[in-house]
């Protein structure tokens, strides 16, 4: 396999276009063309960009042998990948009002998303006190799972303003909430400590001042 056929591969394997590749690194989508139809070389800058984008050892790009035949494709599905991957599950599912699939446990509550080799799964149980997990696969093998639980703890709870608070979830921090969220009487706050790799985290919503639902959640990458 030459290395505009390596190029080519991972491209693929990767999920982008030659426009959106084009796009990260910083050249015209004929030059991605050129690299993998073998008429141009890369040079060191896109070398370095490739190895950023697929997470993946320079020498592993460019050298030709017996170990780039079969590339892994949980090798180049890094966490930037899946990241921006759970931020449109997570918004077209729970909070954006999307449809539940069939229970996969007695009585829960299931909703799934998938893009190509991703697939994202939020399962919970119970209402007014619920605990669930949401977890996401990349080719049918487990890369991140968080589990959850919480409970409305006083009147005016609104599931609708929760909703629009985890609408916001933030990209450096893409577990449920913002930091703060305010919709009229109502307070959004989130606090988190660790980071993707390992994370745990508190919110509550507040009406009036008065805490009316808590929850806590923790996860991180399952290796």
């Amino acid at each position: 396999m030459n290395i505009g056929e390596r190029l080519q591969n991972l491209r693929r394997v990767g999920g982008y276009s030659q426009e959106e590749l084009a796009e990260m690194i910083g050249v015209s989508r004929q030059t991605i063309g050129k690299w993998e139809s073998g008429q141009a070389v890369p040079e060191l800058f896109g070398i370095i960009k490739l190895s950023e984008i697929y997470s993946m050892p320079i020498d592993r790009i460019v050298k030709d042998d017996v170990c780039n035949i079969n590339i892994d494709k949980k090798e180049i599905y890094n966490d930037h990948m899946i990241i921006d991957f759970l931020i449109r599950a997570k918004r077209a599912t729970y909070a954006g009002k999307g449809g539940e699939t069939v229970s996969s446990r007695p009585q829960s509550h299931d909703l799934h998303y998938n893009e190509g080799d991703y697939f994202y799964c939020d399962t919970y149980l119970g209402g007014e006190s619920f605990f669930g997990e949401e977890a996401v696969w990349v080719d049918g093998a487990p890369v991140w799972s968080m589990n959850y639980g919480g409970k409305v703890t006083g009147e005016n709870f609104s599931g609708d303003f929760l909703k629009n608070a985890l609408l916001h979830v933030p990209r450096e921090a893409p577990y449920r909430g913002p930091e703060i969220y305010r919709e009229g009487e109502y307070l959004y706050c989130c606090r988190v400590q660790g980071d993707f790799e390992w994370f745990q985290g508190y919110e509550e919503i507040f009406f009036e001042g008065s805490r009316v639902y808590e929850c806590f959640f923790h996860g991180g990458k399952v290796r």
